[in-house]
């Protein structure tokens, strides 16, 4: 299991995922507003997130697709991702994660 820690305004949720399962998943587990419109094929950027600062450099680089996405999304900042695109691994144990006030999920409207 990867230990996960969700920062959404002032609340903090932290959440167990499993290794080999997208941050996206983990985050929809754990009820965060991330809605994933297209369901982690990179279609997207409804799955925006920011890596906590200490975090990111250990992050594979995004993709040139994945960077043209994140244009899309709302308050893109140096630590933006999309959360479809980091796979869960022991090496990711404690990720820090920050929701974009912004990411809402109509799945659940």
């Amino acid at each position: 299991m990867v230990r996960l820690r969700f920062r959404q305004g002032d609340t903090i949720t932290e959440y167990d995922g499993e290794v080999g399962l997208t941050l996206l998943d983990a985050a929809q587990a754990a009820g965060m507003p991330l809605e994933g419109t297209c369901e982690g094929q990179m279609a997207c950027s409804t799955c925006h997130v920011h890596i906590s600062r200490d975090w990111f450099a250990r992050l594979a680089e995004a993709r040139e697709e994945e960077e043209d996405l994140l244009d899309l999304a709302a308050c893109v900042g140096p630590t933006s991702r999309l959360a479809c695109q980091i796979l869960l691994s022991e090496a990711l144990d404690g990720l820090e994660v920050v929701i974009p006030d912004e990411s809402q999920d109509m799945r659940a409207v």
